[in-house]
């Protein structure tokens, strides 16, 4: 019995990734941005990913989790103005409580953070 001969492989084809869906202005006026400073910053037990931040909205302190530890280690974050998003429901992350998100780009699977060229009021609105 001769073999049969194996066709041959399917080219790849490049599947075009789907845009993600547009909101609209009204719905992005909902997200409310803001700097904030970072007053302490510390690693949380059990996770290599998280810190857990205090961060300073000028009138008032929140405590955020991040999952920017790969990136940074917690002395470099103290005194830091960062983006947040200040009205996100709270989650609970490794037994904290996250009162907010840090905005982060990602470039080659590490976080890198968005802040503001000059340092600016903690709390002042990113628009």
């Amino acid at each position: 019995m001769e073999p049969t001969p194996s066709s041959p492989p399917a080219a790849a084809t490049s599947v075009p990734t789907p845009a993600p869906p547009q909101i609209t202005y009204d719905d992005f006026m909902k997200v409310e941005l803001r700097v904030a400073t970072v007053k302490a910053a510390e690693e949380i037990p059990k996770s290599s990913k998280l810190v857990k931040l205090t961060v300073d909205l000028g009138d008032e302190q929140r405590t955020i989790v991040a999952g920017i530890r790969k990136s940074y280690a917690p002395d470099q974050l103290v005194g830091r103005q960062v983006v947040i998003v200040a009205n996100l429901q709270p989650a609970k992350l490794m037994g904290v409580e996250s009162q907010g998100m840090v905005l982060a780009a990602s470039q080659n699977g590490e976080a890198v953070l968005l802040h503001p060229e000059h340092e600016v009021p903690p709390g002042t609105r990113v628009k």
